[in-house]
C-alpha cells in the first residue's frame, strides 16, 4: 500500500476498521498484541524493541521518573522564595489542575499513536500540511534538548545531596568544590547507563519494585515530620503568601514560584517514548500516564502541605550550606544528623531511580527522532544492539552528552543550573506545539485516528485549557528567581534556550531538509 501524506487522509480512512493483521514481526515473540501490531503497522515502522512493560512497570516508571513528592521536597526554594509556605501550596495546587488538562490530553495522543516519538511524530501526523514537516522537526530537537538537560538536572541533584550530607556529616573536615558536584554527576549517569544496557530486560520488573520503595519511602519521611516536627499555626501556613523575590507583587511572586511545582510534575509523558515497548500500548499507556498523575500528584500535595507546617525561619532554611532546604528542616525535626542522613538517602535514592528511568527515556526518544532522520549522525543513533535489544548508540550518546554537560558545572554553577531549567521549558514547547495541532485539528473538524482512551466531548474545553496553562508556564519558565537580576542569580536558560533553536535551524536550513521528511510520510490509513 501506498504510504500518505496528512494532506491525503480522510475521515473514511481514519474510521475505517482493521479487519485483517499485517505482516510483521511475530507478535507473541516481542510480547506484543494484535493492537500493537495494528499501531506499528499503521505508522509504518517495524517492531524492534521487545514489549517488556505492562501497566505496573509503567506505571512504576512514570511515577518514578517524575519523583514528586521528593521534587516538591528538593525544589522547595523556588516556593519559598516566590510565594512563601502558604503561596507554595497554592502554587502546587494550580500546577496540579492545570497539569491533569495537559496529561488528559497527551494521553488521548498517545491513544491514537502510540510511538517512541511522542511529540514530534504527533505533531507530524496532526499539524497542517504547510507546516508539518518543519514543526515536527523543532518539536524533535525541543524533545531531545529537554529530555537531555532532565538526566544532567536529576544527576545534578543526586550529587548535590550527597555533597550536603557530607557537609552536615563532616562540617569541620570538608570543604566542597564544584568539580566534586561534576565527578558525582558523572557517577550517576555512569551507574543509570549500566542498568539500561546490562539490566535492561529486567528493567520492568525494577521499576515495579522502585514503584514500592517510593510509595513505603513517602510515608517513611511524612510519619516524622507529623510526628517530631514543630509545627506552624494553619492560619500561619494557609494565611502567608511572600514575596522574597522582590518582585513588588505577592501575584507575581507567585507566578514565578510556578515553575518549582511544576517541575515537581512534570513527565508522566515520559512513558509515551517507551510506547514500542509497553504491551497493548494504546490502552495501557493512556491509563498509566493518568494514574501516575493522580497518584505523585496527590501525594506530592500532602508532602508540600506538611512540609509547609514543618518549615522554620525561611531565611535561615534557604541560605543553608547544604544547598537544600529540606535539610535543615529534618534537622530541625530530628535533631540527628543520624536520622537527617537517613531521609535525605531515601530521598537521593528515588532521585537516582528517577536519572535510571530518564535515560531509557531519552535515549529512546533519540533513537527514534534519529530512525526519522531528524538528527545528524542517523543510521548510527538509530541502531538497536542486538544482545540488549536496546538502542545501545543513543544510551551511549546521551551518557557522553551529559558527562559534557556537567563539565559546565567546574566553570559555573550559575550556567549549569540555567542549563538544568531548561529542561521544563523545552519539555513544555513540544507540549504546546503538539496539543494545539491537535486541538486546531478537531477544531477544524478535521479526521484524527481513532483512540481506545478518549475524553470524548470534553476534548476541545480540556486541550483549550491545557494550552492556556503551557503558554503561561512556559513564559515564568524564563524568569530569574528573585530581583535584582544580576549576572550571578540570572536565568540564563533563555539564552541556551534560543542557541540551541539556532543550532537546530541551521542544521535544518543546511541539510536536515534535505532528508528529513516526518513520520507522516510513512503513516498508513487503518484498512
Amino acid at each position: 500500500m501506498e504510504l500518505r501524506s496528512s494532506q491525503s487522509k480522510s475521515a473514511e480512512a481514519y474510521e475505517r476498521p482493521f479487519i485483517s493483521e499485517p505482516d510483521g514481526v511475530d507478535t507473541v515473540k516481542t510480547g506484543g498484541t494484535a493492537h500493537d501490531r495494528r499501531d506499528m503497522w499503521r505508522i509504518g515502522r517495524k517492531q524492534e524493541l521487545n514489549r517488556n512493560f505492562r501497566f505496573l512497570s509503567v506505571l512504576g516508571f512514570a511515577a518514578v521518573l517524575m519523583c514528586t513528592w521528593e521534587a516538591v521536597l528538593f525544589g522547595s526554594s523556588y516556593g519559598l522564595t516566590d510565594g512563601g509556605v502558604g503561596g507554595m501550596i497554592y502554587t502546587y495546587i494550580g500546577a496540579l489542575v492545570g497539569n491533569v488538562a495537559v496529561i488528559l490530553s497527551m494521553a488521548e495522543m498517545a491513544s491514537m499513536a502510540p510511538t517512541s516519538g511522542g511529540q514530534y511524530h504527533w505533531v507530524s501526523e496532526f499539524a497542517p500540511a504547510s507546516c508539518q514537516k518543519f514543526l515536527s522537526y523543532v518539536t524533535g530537537w525541543l524533545c531531545v534538548l529537554g529530555w537531555h538537560t532532565g538526566i544532567a538536572g536529576g544527576s545534578y541533584t543526586v550529587a548535590n545531596m550527597l555533597v550536603g550530607l557530607i557537609s552536615i556529616n563532616y562540617p569541620d573536615s570538608y570543604e566542597p568544590h564544584r568539580w566534586h558536584g561534576t565527578l558525582f554527576v558523572i557517577a550517576v549517569a555512569l551507574v543509570a547507563f549500566f542498568f539500561n544496557t546490562f539490566l535492561a530486560q529486567k528493567l520492568p520488573i525494577i521499576e515495579g519494585i522502585i514503584l514500592i520503595i517510593h510509595v513505603f519511602g513517602f510515608f517513611g519521611i511524612l510519619i516524622p515530620l507529623w510526628v517530631l516536627a514543630p509545627r506552624r499555626s494553619a492560619a500561619d501556613v494557609f494565611g502567608s503568601i511572600e514575596d522574597r523575590g522582590g518582585w513588588g507583587n505577592n501575584g507575581l511572586a507567585c507566578l514565578v514560584g510556578l515553575v518549582g511545582p511544576v517541575y515537581a510534575l512534570i513527565g508522566p509523558d515520559s512513558a509515551v517514548h517507551m510506547a514500542e515497548e509497553i504491551r497493548d500500548a494504546s490502552r495501557t499507556l493512556p491509563l498509566a500516564m493518568v494514574w501516575t498523575l493522580a497518584i505523585n500528584g496527590i501525594t506530592g500535595l500532602v508532602m508540600i502541605i506538611t512540609f509547609a507546617f514543618c518549615v522554620g525561619n525561611i531565611d535561615n532554611v534557604l541560605s543553608s550550606k547544604t544547598g537544600f532546604p529540606f535539610i535543615p528542616v529534618f534537622l530541625d525535626t530530628t535533631n540527628s544528623v543520624a536520622a537527617t542522613t537517613g531521609m535525605t538517602v531515601i530521598i537521593m535514592i528515588m532521585q537516582f531511580c528517577s536519572a535510571v528511568s530518564n535515560v531509557a527515556t531519552t535515549s529512546r526518544q533519540l533513537y527514534a527522532f534519529a530512525r526519522d532522520d531528524g538528527l545528524p549522525f542517523s543510521k548510527f543513533l538509530s541502531s538497536v544492539n542486538p544482545r540488549f535489544k536496546v538502542p545501545l548508540n543513543a544510551l551511549f550518546t546521551s551518557l557522553i552528552i551529559v558527562s559534557l554537560l556537567s563539565l559546565i558545572n567546574i566553570g559555573s554553577s550559575v550556567a549549569f543550573n540555567a542549563i538544568m531549567s531548561l529542561g521544563t521549558a523545552s519539555l513544555l514547547s513540544s507540549y504546546i506545539v503538539s496539543t494545539s495541532c491537535v486541538f486546531l485539528r478537531r477544531w477544524r473538524r478535521q479526521p484524527l485516528p481513532p483512540a481506545r482512551w478518549s475524553l470524548g466531548p470534553f476534548s476541545i474545553p480540556v486541550q483549550a485549557f491545557a494550552i492556556l496553562f503551557l503558554i503561561l508556564t512556559w513564559i515564568f519558565c524564563f524568569f530569574p528567581l528573585a530581583r535584582p537580576v544580576t549576572a550571578d542569580n540570572m536565568n540564563w536558560s533563555v539564552v541556551v534556550f534560543g542557541g540551541v533553536v539556532i543550532l537546530s535551524l541551521s542544521y535544518y536550513v543546511l541539510h536536515a531538509k534535505n532528508v528529513y521528511t516526518g513520520p507522516v510520510t510513512r503513516v498508513r490509513p487503518v484498512d
